[in-house]
């Protein structure tokens, strides 16, 4: 969430930051101020009013004892008047605060000045690429095919228990998949990261506080009796640990790891290249989150690329990395570089990770602050990274690792699987 200080003292450069997505804010924005004007205005009125009513009450309080009962009586409707008046404005104060946060809400990110103007995921740039791509036998197989073949997972069973993109995972594939979890957690804790275990729902308060509501493309699951949301990414329960909190300086920073199972709708979602895991409902990801000061949340945005990046190549899987145009970037994110690994059967990019650095934005929302060493309060910065989203890199594995005698195992996951070959 902007802070509207900031946008008043560089309106002209968030309006031309937030033209790289596309967005003619300028509109927004101007009303945006317009409120908070309002608000600052009202409030000082009704400081004054009250203010003004609290030392009246003093003064009828010394008039008593003097028995000025005159005097009394006028001081008495006076401060009548005056409370009548803090009534009003505090209802005013209430509606402008309201209807400006209605706007905040509906401002995303400035992107950072790295970031160039473009209107889909096709104007993305390339980074760097790594690894070789397989030349795989005329006949290889895509992963849906191979699931089939070697009874790792069942769509069809999935569907008729829950419906399409529940997938059940069986025999190997089931024990890939927790072999898969078990070594991007340690990989992931030998880095440094802290794991923990959060709720795989939260309240429309943590969905807020990151972001993912207002849910404006209808992704999240909403148990409505309990009015809880099903967790489309560990990032939110995970960020959401530290909403309302004032952090110290020596406390900083904080790198957290979680796997969760992720829910999303995926409403729209349709067509040949969703097919097998390639888009799901249910899938499993384990998060990276940090939480940073300011001057160091780029250089750990660096870290975690990088830190990404050395896990993908243990996988023995070809990756690229993007860095996302403005018409391509999450409403919440600075900056964000995609990983995507890819598949060779269906020739085409994957995308398995994004990481990303939010800067203050969704600190302001959560009112997340540290304490600098001389007493300042400042807002944190938040990141987060996938290290890894599952699904497409089992398909990425065993597309790009099938051999004429099966599946081989990258080394580093055959302690987890304790099987080195699908066959």
């Amino acid at each position: 969430m902007l802070i509207p200080s900031y946008v008043r003292q560089r309106f002209d450069l968030v309006v031309a930051a937030l033209e790289k997505r596309n967005l003619d804010a300028k509109p927004l924005l101007e009303r945006l101020l317009s409120l908070d004007e309002a608000r600052r205005s009202t409030q000082a009125e009704l400081d004054q009013a009250l203010a003004s009513a609290n030392s009246i009450a003093k003064e009828i309080g010394q008039l008593f004892k003097q028995g000025a009962t005159e005097d009394i009586n006028q001081k008495k409707e006076t401060s009548a008047q005056l409370k009548s008046k803090a009534k009003i404005l505090q209802n005013k104060l209430k509606e402008t605060t309201d209807e400006l946060q209605e706007i905040l809400y509906q401002i995303p990110n400035i992107p950072h000045e790295s970031v160039t103007k473009g209107t889909s995921d096709e104007d993305n740039e390339k980074i760097l690429q790594k690894g070789t791509i397989p030349v795989l036998e005329s006949d290889a197989l895509p992963h849906w095919e191979l699931a089939k073949k070697y009874a790792l997972m069942d769509f069809e069973l999935g569907a008729k228990i829950t419906g399409a993109g529940f997938p059940v995972y069986t025999g190997k594939g089931a024990k890939l998949q927790r072999a898969l979890i078990n070594y991007f957690l340690d990989f992931n804790i030998n880095a440094g990261y802290g794991e923990v275990q959060v709720p795989h729902l939260v309240n429309e308060a943590s969905g807020f506080g990151t972001g993912q509501l207002p849910d404006k493309e209808g992704q999240m699951y909403h148990v409505t009796e309990d009015d809880l949301y099903l967790i489309p990414t560990a990032e939110v329960p995970v960020t959401n640990m530290y909403r309302d909190s004032l952090l110290h300086e020596n406390e900083l920073p904080i790198q957290l790891t979680a796997y969760t199972p992720c829910f999303r709708r995926e409403a729209g979602s349709y067509g040949a290249h969703v097919r097998g895991l390639n888009r799901l409902h249910q899938f499993d990801k384990v998060e990276l989150v940090r939480i940073e000061l300011p001057e160091n949340s780029y250089k750990a945005l660096d870290e975690m690329v990088a830190h990404v990046s050395k896990l993908l190549e243990s996988l023995e899987l070809p990756y690229r990395i993007l860095r996302l145009c403005g018409g391509d970037l999450g409403f919440t994110s600075a900056l964000t570089f995609d990983f995507e690994v890819y598949s060779t059967v269906q020739k085409r990019w994957l995308e398995v990770s994004s990481v990303s650095n939010f800067e203050a934005f969704q600190a302001n929302r959560i009112k997340l602050r540290y304490k600098t060493s001389d007493g300042k309060k400042q807002l944190a910065h938040t990141l987060n990274g996938s290290s890894l989203a599952l699904p497409r890199i089992i398909a990425g594995l065993l597309e790009n690792h099938q051999t004429g005698n099966g599946i081989r195992i990258p080394k580093a996951l055959v302690q987890y699987t304790g099987f080195d070959h699908i066959n």
